[in-house]
């Protein structure tokens, strides 16, 4: 494998085993009951009221099961399963397994199509597979701090590093209130479960014009954070139970990648999570990969890898 092929796959690996984890946390709203949003009473109050309830009651949950489902244009598709908590930072487990795509084919090239993901507050570890460390100087977990997230170049690598050091777990029901226009679209089953169907379209450039409730720092930072994506508008549309916590979500629009879609059922809250460190004999520093392969922040090759990514 060439050292253009190595640096290619770590930069393609940081963005889309962050944003698995992203789609599958940054949706997660969830936790205990909250005022008017439980039972029966929730369906006489308004979506706007409910949700706002939810998204509050969210500092209430530590953990849940996620099984995540995205798929981005022509350059991946991809599966997520493990469990997350996000009590002190974003930590947990995550099994990532590419089913199509260009990322898909190259995995393969490299004898793999899964990998183990762990989350901790500072970083997140990738386990590659045994052809992959062959060429990459021997170590099979590769480390990608978020802050060294920051230098992949262009927006795309200060969107990971925001994303994954300052999303919460309520972050869709964030984005139904931002779009202004939610409404709920009544009662569904998902997976057997009663639950409250609510829905939006967020469009980035009025965002700060709509009366959705949330501060101006809030509305401030989902802007950020869906401009520097490259998204104009995105749907957003969760499925809530009786109890307030989040059953489904879906997520759909355009990036600079191309179409993007993200589902995610979330279960088991308050489940046990947790995540270690790889052994350090075991374990590459993505900076010190990508330095080894000749690369520098800023570079031009650097910000085609991540931008394809993101």
């Amino acid at each position: 494998m060439k050292s253009t092929t190595v640096r290619r796959v770590s930069l393609s690996i940081a963005a889309v085993t962050a944003l698995s984890g992203v789609a599958a946390c940054s949706s997660s709203d969830s936790s205990g009951k909250g005022e008017g949003a439980s039972g029966k009473g929730a369906t006489h109050v308004s979506p706007i009221a409910a949700l706002r309830t939810a998204e509050k009651s969210t500092d209430g949950a530590d953990s849940a099961k996620v099984e995540s489902t995205t798929t981005m244009g022509s350059l991946m598709s991809m599966t997520g399963d493990g469990a997350l908590g996000w009590a002190d930072g974003l930590t947990g487990n995550m099994t990532i397994t590419y089913t199509g795509g260009t990322i898909a084919a190259t995995m393969r090239r490299l004898g793999t199509t899964s990998m183990e993901a762990r989350y901790l507050p500072d970083a997140y570890y990738a386990r590659m597979g045994d052809k992959f460390a062959q060429q990459a100087g021997g170590k099979h977990w590769l480390r990608y701090g978020y802050a060294d997230l920051a230098e992949l170049g262009g927006s795309s690598g200060a969107y990971l590093k925001d994303q994954m050091q300052n999303t919460t777990p309520n972050q869709s029901v964030k984005l139904l209130l931002a779009s202004g226009d939610v409404k709920k679209v009544g009662t569904e089953k998902v997976r057997g479960v009663d639950t409250t169907h609510y829905s939006g379209t967020v469009d980035v450039a009025d965002l700060a014009r709509k009366n959705s409730n949330l501060t101006a720092s809030q509305l401030a930072g989902l802007k950020k954070q869906l401009t520097q994506a490259g998204v104009s508008t995105e749907s957003v549309d969760i499925w809530v139970d009786d109890q307030n916590l989040l059953v489904k979500k879906v997520e759909k629009g355009r990036m600079s990648a191309g179409e993007y879609t993200q589902t995610a059922y979330y279960s088991d809250y308050g489940v046990k999570v947790s995540a270690t460190e790889p052994p350090a004999s075991d374990t590459e520093d993505f900076k010190q990969l990508m330095k080894k392969q000749g690369w520098t922040p800023g570079s031009s090759d650097t910000a085609s890898g991540s931008g394809s990514s993101s």
